[in-house]
């Protein structure tokens, strides 16, 4: 830390050597996290990625066609709609406790936040194993299914129309 406060950078730090940024990405790790810029993650690095899990915390740090190729590799990855969802999900949140002119604790905002993440990744993972497709097709189908569902129900008659003479 000191050295990072006097030069403002963790490059030069002594003993260390430095790598690029591609670099970084294909270095032997358990869990890869891309967090900062989109098409990190290409078909042309993809099959040197070593981690066994890619958890998409930038948007679209993964092209599709490097999906592909992780997909085939046994890689599995946490897509970006999933990953950081987080902020989302608690902005959904604040909307409903101002409109209900209730307010959770943090406890109870976090409690809240984590089940629907967690539901949310069971839900997907469900749907990626029963239909053998990667994370994001998967996280696709689900949204597009949500979207199906509810398009159905407002084209639907109402099962009783109740109407009131006037006059």
């Amino acid at each position: 830390m000191k050295h990072k406060d006097q030069t403002s950078s963790v490059a030069g730090y002594k003993n260390c050597i430095a790598i690029s940024n591609s670099e970084l990405l294909e270095l032997d790790c358990e869990i890869l996290v891309p967090a900062a810029m989109e098409n990190q993650v290409t078909k042309a690095n993809a099959g040197r990625i070593k981690a066994k899990i890619v958890a998409e915390g930038a948007n679209g740090p993964v092209t599709p066609e490097a999906d592909e190729i992780l997909y085939q590799k046994g890689v599995f990855t946490v897509p970006d709609i999933l990953a950081n969802s987080g902020g989302v999900i608690v902005s959904y949140f604040e909307q409903v406790q101002n409109q209900m002119n209730y307010y959770w604790s943090e406890e109870e905002v976090r409690n809240k936040l984590q089940s629907t993440i967690v539901t949310a990744f069971k839900d997907v993972l469900a749907i990626a194993e029963e239909y053998k497709v990667n994370m994001r097709v998967a996280a696709y189908m689900k949204a597009l299914k949500r979207v199906s569902d509810a398009m159905l129900i407002r084209t639907q008659k109402p099962f009783m129309t109740v109407s009131r003479k006037t006059g």
